[in-house]
């Protein structure tokens, strides 16, 4: 197995340790977003949950205003810049690095210009423009498995070894950042459930995370709350908690260097039982 190069990600002005799985807590400030769409919509409410987060355990905000589920409309970036504005900016001082969640450019170069230290693309920088936007700056980037847009992904979840084909294109958009000069410490990747995968598509990815280490930056496993989770349990997505803290502990298991998780206070309890179990020089506080 190829280990991860670098033992920290570089994400803007933060060194993040990857010493043990980090928690990515999910800010959706959106009216539609599969599980908590409208709860956090209002900029107060958003920034009071985000803060929440924080004081939960999280050890990186992920802010989106664009929801990118299965079906959801295309936001223009006047409205998603007109949503994420004043999140980042009532959240400006606050201790952990803020990832966004985009792949338009012009809205990359402007919350990086805000204060945002990484950007968690759906696309993998694959749209005109998005490589350039993020190279010279000193930002983390998410660059995550999908086809198509959310019209249209799930008409094209086709695989003949959905592991091998989702390993193949993250190692070339690897490639490619490299190619354009953005450095490997800076760089996540992310298989993508359930965008452009059936269930069966996403369990065969699970099981096979371990595999998407050896492309040598770290994992991000984002399942929770999602679909298969509730096809397993038959659970509604409100109901997913526990469904979810278990898969972000397989997932840490299986290599998963972040996970990016509604509920950040169980998934981090969860993780310092495990980390005390398997640690055989874990010492008690």
């Amino acid at each position: 197995m190829i280990e991860i190069e670098s033992r920290t990600l570089r994400c803007g002005s933060y060194r993040l340790s990857l010493a043990r799985t980090l928690i990515m807590g999910i800010v959706n400030v959106t009216p539609d977003s599969f599980s908590d769409g409208g709860q956090f919509f209002e900029h107060d409410r958003a920034i009071a949950h985000a803060h929440d987060l924080v004081s939960e355990g999280a050890d990186i905000l992920d802010i989106g205003a664009e929801s990118t589920r299965p079906g959801a409309r295309a936001v223009p970036a006047e409205e998603e810049l007109e949503r994420l504005m004043p999140v980042l900016e009532g959240l400006r001082g606050v201790r952990v690095p803020i990832s966004v969640d985009t792949s338009k450019p012009v809205v990359m170069r402007t919350v990086l210009g805000a204060g945002a230290s990484m950007i968690n693309d759906v696309n993998a920088l694959q749209t005109e423009g998005a490589l350039a936007a993020v190279r010279d700056s000193d930002c983390a980037i998410c660059l995550m498995h999908s086809k198509g847009d959310p019209q249209t992904m799930q008409s094209l979840a086709q695989y003949r070894d959905v592991v091998a084909e989702v390993r193949q294109f993250l190692a070339q958009r690897v490639a490619a950042c490299e190619a354009a000069g953005i450095a490997r410490e800076r760089l996540v990747i992310d298989p993508g459930f359930g965008f452009a995968k059936r269930n069966v598509h996403s369990l065969t990815l699970f099981r096979g995370l371990r595999v998407l280490t050896e492309i040598g930056v770290p994992v991000l496993a984002g399942i929770s709350r999602k679909s298969t989770l509730g096809k397993i349990t038959g659970r509604p997505d409100g109901e997913r908690e526990s469904a979810s803290v278990a898969a972000a502990l397989l997932a840490a298991q299986r290599g998963a260097a972040i996970v990016r998780v509604h509920d950040v206070a169980s998934t981090r309890d969860a993780l310092l039982v495990m980390q005390a179990i398997e640690d055989p020089d874990y010492q008690l506080p």
